[in-house]
């Protein structure tokens, strides 16, 4: 009996002892277990709090900061929206986000609308100054002491040398009235007369009373001093009484004569201020008024004559030269405010601002639609939908609106808001799309399609110089762009299609100009982005004969506003980053 008791308690001791031991080994276990499990859990929670992204390619997203695979730009933090008192359709930055997509502000107001219109033009003489120099006599040109253009010649001055039969005979008739002279008076005075109509002098008159004897030869005097813009005869040429020999003018005083399309005519009246430089005197700037505006449009080139009358002391303007001006022209006074392009976001009828608030919790944006006003060169006037002290993003406009997409807000593409789609869109930076579908084929003659492509395989070089980054070359390439250019017969357009063509020419005319005269491969590109723009019009309204090209975007060029270019390849090659960031862009139009 007493041996099944401490039998008994033996067991009853070993199993207690077991259970002991096995709760402080697995119970322990399964705690530490149990601990590191959450430790880890909340690291991983710790280290997934910021999510990081591309600006412009909003699909791509990383638990930590590094550069973007397809841009190579800096990706920036996605925040979480934590504020609920705030506009559900703003969009959060923080200061870092801001500085790296280099958002940049600025407080609106109003402002006296100032509208810079750019002329083009040529110095010519001044018409009021031109004279034709004529021989009263006539004959037979024996000499010319004047025998080639541009020389000066002074009032007075003999310039020429003439035979003349008829004035010998009328010498003869005054001899001879003048041995009846005294009974006859008036038949000597009527000889006299005859020979001062061909504007002999009395003393020329006086000296063959004198000697008695007729001459041959009498000299042509100039009229007036100036230059000789024309010689119109030649040694032992006849000529009529009073037919024009030379052309003479006096420079002193010259005409600007400036090209005013048709879209400029509003902004343009006598009276403005013009400023104006010409291309061969680099460094020196020039200013008149315009005291005359043509009242007829040239039918050909659908372009009014704007002149400004200028003093030309030491013949700086010569005749022919080409000028380019601006007008400042003045609008009438609103209320209206004005901001700058780079603020201003276009889906082809809307244009759009991001509007800027700050909380304690920091800095949001909220698009806003706006009605935009005239064009006042790098800015506009907004009618409606700002208001004087407001701040708006005037820089990193479109990285904004990436983010805006990316968080399902309101943006330039998803007006109404929603989950972002993914796939290589640039943040669905389609800013010309709607532009693009409603631009219309005309039928055009094939002479001047045939033109048309010749500028643009011109161009397709031009564009490879500037993927080259080399702006020596992209200067020496615009300059047979602008050949092209010139070659283009606008007489083979008709109506509404010849108006267009003059309309896209202007921007193509001046835009080439200042890539070839340019010698900075940034300013370059500047202008390379107007010509693109005003170049595919004229490629999708008048098409090409036998070429097919590519037009091509990217959101990233010109410091994040965005630019187009024509490439003769799918293959995306930057014109405005080249080796910088090649493949960056993407295919917005095919041209055929």
């Amino acid at each position: 009996m007493n041996t099944n008791k401490k039998t008994i308690v033996i067991i009853l001791a070993t199993l207690a002892t077991g259970l002991l031991l096995g709760w402080l080994i697995f119970g322990g276990s399964e705690a530490k277990t149990t601990d590191e499990h959450h430790h880890e859990h909340s690291h991983e929670e710790a280290a997934g709090e910021t999510t990081w992204t591309c600006s412009m390619h909003p699909q791509i997203r990383q638990n930590e900061p590094g550069d973007c695979p397809l841009c190579g730009m800096d990706l920036i933090p996605l925040e979480e929206e934590q504020n609920g008192e705030i506009d559900p359709a703003a969009i959060s930055m923080s200061p870092t986000a801001m500085q790296l997509a280099r958002v940049q502000t600025a407080v609106v107001g109003s402002a006296d609308p100032v509208k810079i219109v750019r002329l083009d033009g040529k110095v010519q003489a001044d018409e009021r100054l031109v004279f034709s120099q004529s021989s009263h006599i006539p004959g037979r040109i024996e000499e010319l002491m004047v025998n080639f253009t541009g020389d000066y010649v002074k009032k007075g001055q003999v310039i020429a040398s003439v035979y003349s039969p008829e004035l010998v005979t009328a010498q003869e008739e005054l001899l001879e009235a003048q041995k009846i002279k005294a009974s006859q008076p008036q038949l000597f005075e009527a000889a006299k007369e005859k020979l001062s109509n061909w504007k002999l002098s009395a003393q020329q008159i006086e000296e063959v009373l004198a000697s008695g004897e007729t001459r041959e030869t009498f000299d042509v005097r100039a009229d007036v001093s100036g230059y000789v813009t024309q010689k119109k005869v030649n040694t032992g040429d006849y000529i009529q009484k009073g037919q024009a020999i030379y052309e003479i003018a006096d420079l002193s005083k010259a005409w600007i004569l400036f090209d005013v399309y048709e879209s400029d005519m509003p902004w343009i009246k006598k009276g403005d201020k013009v400023t104006f430089t010409v291309e061969s005197l680099p460094g020196e700037s020039f200013e008149g008024t315009i005291d005359f505006l043509d009242p007829v449009i040239n039918p050909l080139t659908r372009v009014a004559k704007a002149r400004v009358v200028k003093s030309n002391p030491g013949l700086k303007l010569k005749p022919e030269m080409f000028v380019s001006g601006k007008v400042e022209a003045q609008l009438p006074k609103t209320d209206a405010v004005v901001v700058p392009k780079t603020a201003l976001m276009w889906t082809g009828k809307r244009s759009l601002v991001y509007v800027k608030s700050e909380t304690d919790q920091g800095v949001y944006f909220t698009m806003r639609e706006v009605e935009l006003g005239p064009a006042l060169g790098e800015s506009y006037v907004v009618e409606n939908g700002l208001q004087p002290g407001e701040e708006i993003a005037v820089n990193g406009t479109f990285s904004i609106d990436a983010a805006a997409q990316l968080a399902g807000k309101h943006s330039m593409m998803n007006p109404e808001g929603g989950a972002s789609s993914g796939g290589h869109n640039h943040g669905g930076m389609n800013m010309n799309e709607d532009q693009h579908t409603e631009i219309k084929r005309v039928e055009s003659d094939p002479k001047f399609v045939n033109q048309l492509s010749a500028v643009l395989h011109a161009y397709l070089k031009m564009n490879n110089a500037f993927v080259e980054s080399d702006a020596g070359k992209v200067s020496s390439e615009a300059q047979k762009v602008e050949e092209a250019l010139n070659s283009v017969d606008m007489k083979l357009l008709k109506g509404d299609a010849h108006m267009a063509w003059m309309n896209q020419l202007k921007t193509l005319s001046s835009s080439v100009k200042n890539i070839r005269s340019g010698s900075d491969i940034d300013k370059q590109r500047l202008a390379l982005s107007d010509f693109n723009n005003a170049f595919y019009l004229s490629l999708k309204m008048f098409g090409l004969s036998h070429d097919t090209v590519y037009y091509q975007y990217c959101p990233m060029a010109l410091d994040d506003k965005g630019a187009y270019w024509i490439s003769e390849t799918e293959e995306i090659r930057n014109p405005y980053f080249g080796d910088m960031m090649l493949s960056c862009g993407e295919n917005k139009d095919t041209l055929q």
